[in-house]
């Protein structure tokens, strides 16, 4: 088959795909400084067709993040500001009576779109936080016993503050296990601080990513062949037996009281096969379980009360878990 073409002029081979996604990084960073890491999460996740989780203070561009990701893919984005008074409606769709045809339509909401950015998900209650279940898992929302398809890629992108915690509704487990990654979004070093002060001094508008020159350098044909070339990636019955280890080792520390499930388990096979596309390779190494492990396991896990008053942290749990678990040779 010959590979197509999208919009922006881009051909969806996987040598053209790779090259396209790698230069994300330099597209978004006109816009955001220093956050190379978050950026290759979510090309990750939209690359295993699963979500993310982006924590940090307010403040650090995990907005802007979002919306310069869907300018560079040139997919649609929308936003929708988790509220108490959010209704789940409000983010899937609802029937609206049409008095001309006297019959009722379905009016979509926000989530019908390629990236959802979901803005501080634990301000809403639990019974809108879980709208979004359907919409993650089964790529369809179900109104009225209809279900109705969403597009295709469809990535939510849910953020919350680490930092607040008065008037929020901390997700279930559950929910937090259909997020493929958590990201977490540190403060800028001084020198990017820096480099955002003096954009802004410049003339940057965060509202105008067209100003910026953010510009589309890959589309869903590159994304396409992208994902049938991670699905090609190999993977040795070594590295199987390594990520299961891993995520059994979790359920057995001492510090936890809610290991790594099987969801997990595959999870983090997905995540490191992806990585190990994007560097280069066809088969998957012990290094691309290791580089992927903390994103995709840290909110899959849960502290025991003792070792959080202790200063344990899940980060260091499964840091502690990669050093002791024998590496396949």
């Amino acid at each position: 088959m010959d590979p197509t073409t999208d919009n922006a002029g881009n051909t969806g081979n996987p040598g053209d795909a790779r090259a396209s996604l790698e230069a994300l990084r330099a597209e978004i960073a006109k816009a955001v400084v220093g956050q190379d890491p978050a950026v290759t999460g979510l090309v990750v996740a939209l690359l295993c067709r699963g979500h993310v989780l982006l924590e940090g203070v307010p403040g650090v561009a995990k907005t802007l993040l979002v919306r310069a990701l869907a300018s560079a893919l040139e997919l649609e984005t929308k936003r929708v500001q988790f509220t108490p008074d959010l209704m789940p409606s409000d983010v899937t769709g609802s029937l609206v009576y049409d008095t001309r045809s006297a019959e009722f339509s379905f009016q979509p909401g926000p989530v019908f779109t390629n990236l959802l950015l979901a803005d501080e998900i634990n301000r809403t209650p639990p019974k809108t936080q879980s709208s979004l279940l359907e919409a993650m898992e089964e790529r369809q929302v179900t109104v009225d016993g209809t279900p109705r398809p969403l597009p295709e890629p469809f990535l939510v992108a849910a953020t919350q503050n680490p930092v607040e915690y008065e008037g929020t509704y901390p997700l279930p487990e559950a929910q937090l296990d259909r997020f493929l990654l958590k990201l977490t979004i540190p403060l800028p070093s001084r020198q990017d601080e820096i480099d955002v002060l003096t954009r802004h001094a410049s003339g940057f508008n965060p509202r105008d990513l067209r100003a910026a020159g953010v510009r589309p350098v890959a589309g869903r044909a590159e994304l396409e062949a992208a994902r049938a070339a991670v699905a090609k990636t190999s993977i040795s019955p070594e590295i199987t037996a390594y990520v299961v280890d891993i995520c059994r080792a979790t359920r057995e520390s001492p510090s936890l009281t809610l290991g790594v499930s099987p969801r997990g388990a595959t999870a983090l096979l997905a995540t490191s096969r992806a990585w190990a596309w994007l560097t280069g390779r066809d088969y998957v190494i012990p290094d691309d379980v290791k580089a992927l492990a903390l994103p995709t396991l840290r909110h899959r896990i849960q502290l025991r009360p003792e070792a959080e008053m202790e200063g344990v942290t899940a980060d260091s749990v499964i840091n502690a878990i990669l050093a002791h678990v024998p590496v396949p040779r």
